[in-house]
């Protein structure tokens, strides 16, 4: 590291929150961490609301921002393409919906000046709920589901995965273009891989290791719409496919492996649904994470079917490297949006 503080790209990808992106920004560019030593890359990802304007509107009022349009829908290709145009040593990552603490910035890099050859960092998420949350969701959600993170006040240094979400992720720059940057996670919507899971894993088969840092703290802010039962039916369904996409790129199993897990998923499918049937007949509120779990291998079930089905799918699967410019497949078209040209004006750190 050079001397001083190292210097660091916050990149935020954003889509169709123009009325939510500021609170964000804010919390981030009034970090107790030298000024001229970090920037924020706010990068759109073919938003189809206000995003641009109140994008342009923050670059004004913030020199240490700039701007960026990726016109193929998916927050890691809007990552990818922010640590692509960026300058810092340390690469950190967030969403538009959370608010980071003052000293986050200065806590969380620590761990990559203390010599443990730390190439990952991530520090404690927090909710702050826009409404009461119901029971059920305190007793069930505050963990991965709502990517909230809280392994206390330390720190620790791993050589595995603490629970490093991409909305509170810390990553040396050099390390981050080795691994071939973020796997897919959605294509407009549709999950199709295991996004930071998948990057922190590369990063492990590098040698590098983990980092949580306790005092580096920021807030996810949970709308109501994520404390419903639709919602967490959802989350499981994309956990389905990331895991699938996962377990593909570590087993590689064949066709005759992948007809036995697509069965296998199936018949979990209905064991898990007949639990939960009975768990909410006697009144435990689990029965709602045991029905959202049926999605899960329904999910699983699909996605092996495609591995089975389409060999390109496989190739799509085996893929390591999202950076290069050939990363963008048939499968990720870009998105039209009008005037879109890529980089946009605005100020650089």
């Amino acid at each position: 590291m050079a001397h001083g503080p190292p210097f660091v790209s916050i990149i935020i990808p954003t889509y169709n929150r123009a009325s939510r992106l500021r609170p964000t920004v804010e919390s981030l560019a009034a970090q107790n961490y030298p000024s001229e030593r970090f920037e924020i890359i706010l990068v759109d990802n073919s938003s189809t609301d206000e995003t641009q304007r109140e994008i342009a509107k923050l670059a004004e009022e913030f020199p240490r921002i700039r701007q960026l349009l990726e016109q193929r829908r998916g927050a890691h290709w809007g990552r990818n393409a922010g640590a692509t145009v960026s300058l810092g040593e340390i690469l950190y990552f967030t969403d538009d919906d959370m608010i980071a603490e003052p000293e986050m910035l200065a806590k969380l890099v620590e761990p990559f000046e203390r010599g443990d050859n730390v190439g990952v960092a991530t520090g404690k998420v927090l909710p702050r709920w826009e409404t009461e949350p119901p029971v059920w969701v305190l007793e069930h959600c505050k963990n991965a589901l709502l990517s909230l993170n809280d392994l206390g006040e330390g720190v620790i240094i791993s050589d595995d995965d603490p629970g490093v979400y991409s909305c509170h992720q810390a990553v040396l720059r050099d390390a981050f273009f080795r691994a071939g940057g973020f796997n897919p996670d959605t294509n407009a919507g549709e999950f199709v891989g295991d996004n930071e899971t998948g990057l922190n894993i590369k990063l492990k088969k590098l040698g590098y290791r983990f980092a949580y840092v306790g005092e580096a703290v920021t807030h996810h802010l949970i709308p109501e719409s994520r404390m419903t039962q639709e919602y967490v039916n959802s989350r499981f369904a994309d956990q389905g496919y990331c895991d699938s996409y996962t377990d593909y790129r570590k087993l590689h199993p064949g066709s005759f492996r992948l007809v036995r897990r697509i069965a296998a998923h199936g018949v979990l499918t209905a064991a898990t649904v007949s639990r939960a049937l009975l768990e909410r007949a006697v009144g435990m509120s689990r029965w709602r994470i045991d029905m959202a779990r049926r999605y899960y291998y329904r999910n699983r079930a699909r996605y092996d079917l495609r591995l089975l089905l389409r060999d390109e799918w496989r190739t799509f699967a085996l893929r390591d490297n999202w950076i290069t410019d050939d990363a963008q497949t048939t499968m990720f078209p870009r998105q039209s949006a009008p005037g879109a040209d890529g980089a946009q004006g605005g100020a650089t750190a």
